[in-house]
């Protein structure tokens, strides 16, 4: 399969324009993926972006990782029902970097080989660039009529909340960073997600207009969940890749947890097996679906991918702690046990607190187990809170020093997957 077909299998590609496949098959190619720096760290949801860069970059092309540092100080009305708020130039460069970081692991960018990556940020050339001169360079090239129709823009207009010109103007943003590197990198595709198919053909129609040149573009559907939860959220909010806000372990489990009508869609998006390695984990995957077959390899796949092997077997060995026993009493785990479960959150109580006696509601909002006492004793009244393994029966049970495992832990459990680990000091 060449890199299109082997993206259609996958199910990767959303919308192509004609000419893209013909124009990866001609020469080695240039293509882009903006990342947009709202945060210090991706999430889940960039892993796809991510792992297009790295097929695109396996199959010979040379793959260039945008990071929107003049754009992000804008926003992006795609797929938003109001405008967001603006980061000041502090927080940019500090998400931008993190972000940065982050590429670096899955990317090569070896200089010494012909197609090696590279990393920009659009803030390195807008900052020399003046409104007159912007308006000058690209403004004249787009019509209003042609702006207007993208779905992205006509959504908000015809919302409730409308659409700022900052927010408006991000599409011509866009358009001259394809064009920029267009002149500057020879790039000739752009890829991104399918919400951004109005920015990117913009870039394209810039391209013609003010150069006469030709470029392609390609879009991925957005990942969904079948059960039309989204996709990348949890309890506790995002999941994301940097391994102190979501652990190794949280984020082996997420994917572990993962429906079979999912995983079998993930399986081929997330992991680079191959269709014939595929076929067989589904396959035996429905000889006997209570193993989890597929879903415990695709949690392996892309957790080594994005955590690494010692990481990945780290998690498999907490969630055996946990999960393979669970008839088994708390009092059974070891020191070493309690101690080792990597990724459980930890956190402290102080000792005579406990002795003297704590409310259980008190206990789950001062741990920070719950964000507040409300949710706390609305949690525990529905049965979803257990301590060593035992389920809480009512708000009025009290946590005391005879709990204590080894006279100083205490293993708490929220709804089916959530442990704590809470230490008396």
């Amino acid at each position: 399969m060449n890199l299109i077909e082997e993206l259609r299998w996958r199910g990767m590609i959303s919308d192509i324009m004609p000419g893209t496949e013909e124009q990866l098959k001609k020469e080695v190619t240039t293509g882009y993926i903006g990342f947009d720096p709202t945060a210090d760290s991706l999430h889940i949801g960039s892993l796809v972006p991510i792992i297009l860069l790295i097929h695109f970059q396996k199959a010979g092309h040379k793959p260039i990782a945008l990071i929107g540092g003049a754009t992000g100080m804008v926003g992006d009305p795609s797929g938003k029902s109001e405008e967001r708020n603006l980061l000041s130039e502090e927080a940019l460069q500090k998400n931008v970097a993190g972000i940065k970081a982050q590429l670096e692991k899955f990317l090569d960018f070896n200089p010494s080989l012909p197609n090696a990556a590279e990393l920009v940020n659009n803030y390195d050339w807008f900052k020399a660039i003046s409104f007159i001169d912007f308006l000058r360079e690209a403004g004249k090239h787009i019509t209003v009529n042609y702006m207007m129709a993208k779905d992205s823009v006509k959504k908000r207009i015809e919302g409730d909340t409308g659409i700022s010109y900052t927010e408006f103007a991000y599409q011509m943003m866009q358009g001259y960073d394809f064009y920029w590197l267009y002149q500057h990198k020879n790039c000739k595709l752009q890829m991104g997600g399918s919400d951004q198919w109005g920015n990117m053909t913009t870039g394209t129609e810039l391209i013609r207009r003010k150069c006469g040149g030709e470029a392609f573009v390609f879009t991925n559907p957005l990942v969904t969940k079948a059960d039309g939860g989204k996709f990348g959220k949890t309890e506790s909010g995002n999941v994301w890749l940097d391994p102190i806000r979501t652990s190794p372990y949280q984020f082996y489990q997420f994917w572990l947890n993962a429906s079979d009508a999912d995983a079998e869609k993930w399986i081929k998006i997330f992991t680079f097996l191959t269709k014939e390695e595929t076929d067989d984990i589904l396959a035996a995957h429905q000889n006997d679906p209570g193993q989890r077959y597929l879903q415990k390899k695709l949690a392996e796949e892309i957790t080594t991918l994005v955590h690494g092997k010692d990481e990945l077997e780290k998690a498999i060995e907490t969630t055996q702690k946990l999960f393979a026993n669970q008839n088994a009493p708390a009092e059974s785990l070891s020191i070493e046990d309690l101690e080792g479960m990597a990724g459980v959150i930890k956190s402290d109580l102080s000792k005579e607190k406990i002795s003297a006696g704590i409310d259980v509601v008190s206990f789950l909002a001062e741990t920070s187990i719950f964000p507040s006492k409300g949710e706390a004793r609305k949690t525990v009244q529905g049965g979803g809170v257990s301590i060593n393994r035992n389920k809480v029966e009512g708000i009025d049970f009290k946590i005391d020093s005879s709990l204590l495992l080894h006279n100083t832990y205490l293993l708490v459990q929220k709804g089916k997957k959530n442990y704590y680990l809470i230490k008396a000091v």
